[in-house]
């Protein structure tokens, strides 16, 4: 059934990211009105949520997108949503195209024609800074939230009151989570360039996260990342269906390692620190990352959140990922943590020490 017919066509643009020759960026085009988290109580919160899911998409709509080089250059790209309202602009950039010394958000525009006329609406693009050496690929779904929707059919049956009906302040973090993203982040980059891209504050560590969750929950994820004070990054969801191929346990380790390989390609002068749980087979995929990118990747954490013994996939994983010399915190040890957050290029006492200590009395906790 069409509940969103009346709507004029929106675009809902993703978060963004490039480096000095290349930026990517997607945006879905739909029938329904703008998401909204901030306001109202459990009822609204419920038809927002059934909005995000319910909304029509537009396929075959004509999408521009407007860049301006950091030296005033303009460049525009043109591009069509699919059947499915999607639109993906990878644009190779030319000369000229110069790096921030710290991270930094950009702001590009995104136009399209709908009933009421031209259309225009910001995506913001994250830029790792030229002094950046380290960034942050981190898992969604049980290591900063449980989301409820990705555990398979009867998980998210079991769940649907969670994902529907409380707003995303309502949900409950990982203990300690936001101030060890905080400290991975290294802080804020400080405003003050005056800049567009100032409205979202920027870490001196990128972060980039990679969930088996569906598109639709994009907006309300990103509510739950403010709300929390947690880094800000691009998010890699999925396209997502009520079939095997998107319920299917094998599926969830297929996304995150295709997601990984993207951003670390994206960015090859970069060392990335991967984190985790061990309730979506986390660990095998991010040790085939490690195999596949040897010497890139500079620390795994994996959050245990389910109390269960390793399966013998995850110490397989668990044994390459140390053979290869890559720091693995399993979320027991405090010595792996100390190690964990030295290769993180963190101090190894102090704050970051008592970050560690928080987060493993958490996991003890009954």
């Amino acid at each position: 059934m069409d509940f969103f017919a009346g709507h004029p066509v929106r675009l809902q643009p993703y978060f963004g990211y490039r480096s000095r020759e290349r930026l990517v960026i997607a945006a879905r085009a739909l029938r329904s009105g703008k998401p909204g988290f901030e306001n109202g109580g459990r009822l609204q919160a419920m038809r927002t949520m059934l909005a995000q899911f319910a909304s029509r998409e537009a396929a075959g709509l004509d999408v521009r997108l407007e860049l301006k080089s950091p030296e005033g250059r303009r460049t525009e790209q043109f591009a069509t949503t699919d059947r499915e309202g999607f639109v993906r602009f990878e644009v190779a950039l030319e000369s000229g195209w110069t790096l921030p010394h710290h991270p930094a958000w950009e702001i590009v525009c995104l136009h399209w024609l709908n009933r009421d006329g031209p259309q225009c609406v910001e995506g913001h693009v994250l830029v790792p800074g030229s002094a950046t050496r380290l960034a942050v690929i981190s898992d969604i779904d049980d290591t900063i939230v449980e989301t409820g929707i990705t555990g398979g059919f009867r998980q998210m049956m079991r769940n649907w009151r969670r994902v529907l009906a409380e707003l995303p302040d309502e949900r409950i973090a990982v203990p300690g989570v936001d101030a060890f993203y905080g400290a991975l982040g290294g802080g804020a980059v400080l405003p003050g360039r005056g800049g567009a891209g100032d409205a979202i504050p920027a870490t001196h560590r990128p972060f980039f996260y990679v969930s088996s969750s569906p598109w639709n929950l994009f907006s309300y994820l990103v509510a739950f990342l403010r709300g929390r004070k947690l880094p800000l990054g691009p998010l890699l969801l999925r396209d997502w269906g009520l079939d095997r191929a998107t319920l299917g346990p094998a599926s969830h380790g297929e996304h995150k390692r295709a997601a990984i390989d993207t951003v670390m390609a994206m960015y090859p002068d970069m060392r990335f620190a991967l984190i985790g749980d061990d309730t979506q087979g986390d660990l095998p995929a991010y040790a085939d990352v490690v195999r596949r990118n040897l010497g890139r990747v500079a620390a795994v954490f994996i959050r245990t959140a389910t109390g269960e013994p390793l399966s013998p996939d995850e110490l397989a994983g668990k044994a390459a990922i140390e053979a290869a010399g890559v720091p693995l915190w399993l979320g027991e040890s405090y010595q792996v943590g100390q190690e964990f957050l030295r290769a993180a290029g963190l101090r190894p006492r102090g704050d970051a020490a008592r970050i560690v200590e928080t987060v493993e009395q958490a996991h003890e906790a009954p």
